[in-house]
């Protein structure tokens, strides 16, 4: 099944298969590449770039004997929404040099490879990072590799509260006694109003940056107004301007 769009250069279109009980469905773009080229990304989407000359006929059938991967793929993914962050390597097809045959993890909304990343942010020795990290981190279980996912993000909502928070705690007149970051289940944030003492969820780590932002000044409206009134959301607007629509994308899994 197939609709398409054409532009002056580049033709695209919207092609569906099947694998197992799973309906996936893929957006084509014909470009001035020499192969075909298959792409799942971190929020589940599918995108394949094909010569500009191949048909939609070969790109369903290329589809098509790559649902299964694709299937794979998108399980590990979707695990990872339980999983906090980590999405763990499907099997890759022998003839796709786009597919991700290590563990990835969610950092700041991007996909990346966790060996490397746990490395550059000194929580792995340098043997795990680079070209050979797939085979030199086979030892790593998923418990531990959950536990270090969880140290990064801890380090990294820490490191980026202070650029976020003191602008704005500027702008309001106000202060944070305390920042606490800490993984949270039900919360992305919380306040004390009495003693001005915020906690933050690491797990926003895995979201895009203006995510932290918002849950920070959400908080921080709190020191100025600590009932959800209409005030509150009035000063919210004023300070996150943008502060409906994070709060909508939080309320789904991280892409």
């Amino acid at each position: 099944m197939c609709s398409s769009a054409s532009g002056n250069a580049v033709r695209t279109a919207v092609i569906t298969t099947t694998s197992g009980d799973r309906s996936i469905q893929a957006t084509v773009t014909r470009k001035h590449v020499k192969n075909l080229n298959l792409r799942v990304h971190a929020d589940g989407t599918v995108t394949m770039s094909i010569p500009m000359r191949t048909s939609i006929a070969r790109a369903q059938d290329f589809l098509d004997r790559k649902a299964p991967w694709i299937a794979q793929r998108l399980e590990c993914i979707e695990a990872a929404r339980n999983s906090r962050g980590i999405i763990h390597p499907a099997a890759a097809p022998a003839d796709s040099a786009d597919a991700v045959t290590k563990p990835r993890l969610l950092l700041w909304g991007e996909e990346v490879d966790a060996y490397s990343t746990l490395q550059k942010h000194g929580l792995l020795p340098e043997v795990f990072g680079g070209a050979d990290s797939n085979a030199a981190g086979a030892g790593i279980d998923t418990a531990r590799l959950q536990r270090l996912v969880d140290v990064l993000y801890k380090q990294e909502v820490a490191r980026a509260i202070p650029q976020i928070a003191q602008p704005l705690e500027s702008a309001m007149g106000v202060a944070a006694s305390r920042w606490q970051v800490r993984s949270m289940k039900t919360r992305w944030g919380s306040c004390t109003p009495k003693t001005a003492a915020i906690r933050i969820n690491s797990q926003l780590a895995a979201y895009p940056i203006d995510c932290l932002n918002f849950v920070v000044a959400h908080e921080l409206v709190h020191l100025m107004e600590p009932s959800h009134n209409a005030r509150f959301h009035m000063l919210l607007d004023v300070y996150c301007p943008r502060n409906r629509e994070l709060a909508a994308q939080l309320k789904h899994a991280p892409a």
